[in-house]
C-alpha cells in the first residue's frame, strides 16, 4: 500500500479502448453504502471472497481521510443486501501495472455499463506517474464519477455529467 495511513491520494480518469484488458486479471466487486451523507461515505464491498468495510470523509483536492478494515464475507453480504441503499455497485477490476505504477481498472456493469474509469494512488499530491495510452479524460475530483454518487445522486445528474463521452 502506497499511502499514508488514513490519508487516500487518487487521481481518477475515464479510460477509452480496450488494451488495457489483457494487461491485468479480472476481479469481480460488488459495493453497497450504508447512508447517504456527502460528507462521509460508510462502504461496504465484497471482493472474490473478502469483505470489507470503509469509512471514507470529504474529498479535498485529491485528498481524503480513508480507513478500510477486514470483514466476514458472510457479514458483507449481508449488508449488502439487507442494509445499503439501492442499487448496489457492481464492476470488474483490473489491477494492473504501467510504467512501475499500480493501476486500477473499473468496468461498470451496476447501475451503469457504459463506464470505464481507472484510477492510480499515490504517496504525495505532486507524486510524477506515466498515463497510459489508453487514459482519456481526467474525472479526479468530480463527483459525477464517484461511486457513492452513482448509488445515492448526490451530484447534478441532471447536467448530463454522468454520460460517457
Amino acid at each position: 500500500m502506497k499511502r499514508a495511513m488514513g490519508i487516500e491520494i487518487e487521481r481518477k480518469f475515464l479510460v477509452i479502448g480496450d488494451d488495457w484488458r489483457k494487461l491485468g486479471t479480472p476481479l469481480r466487486l460488488a459495493q453497497g453504502y450504508l447512508g447517504d451523507s456527502s460528507e462521509r461515505v460508510v462502504r461496504v464491498r465484497t471482493a472474490g471472497e473478502q469483505g470489507f468495510i470503509t469509512v471514507k470523509g470529504l474529498n479535498t483536492g485529491i485528498t481524503r481521510l480513508e480507513y478500510e478494515y477486514s470483514i466476514p464475507l458472510q457479514d458483507a453480504n449481508e449488508m449488502l443486501e439487507r442494509l445499503c441503499l439501492k442499487p448496489l455497485i457492481v464492476k470488474t477490476r483490473w489491477t494492473l501495472r504501467h510504467a512501475g505504477s499500480l493501476w486500477q481498472v473499473d468496468e461498470y456493469h451496476e447501475p451503469r455499463n457504459d463506464l470505464v474509469l481507472a484510477e492510480i494512488e499515490l504517496a504525495t499530491v505532486d507524486e510524477a506517474f506515466e498515463l497510459p495510452a489508453w487514459i482519456g479524460e481526467e474525472v479526479s475530483g468530480n463527483p459525477a464519477y464517484y461511486n457513492h454518487t452513482m448509488v445515492t445522486g448526490l451530484a447534478s445528474q441532471s447536467r448530463g455529467i454522468l454520460k460517457r463521452g
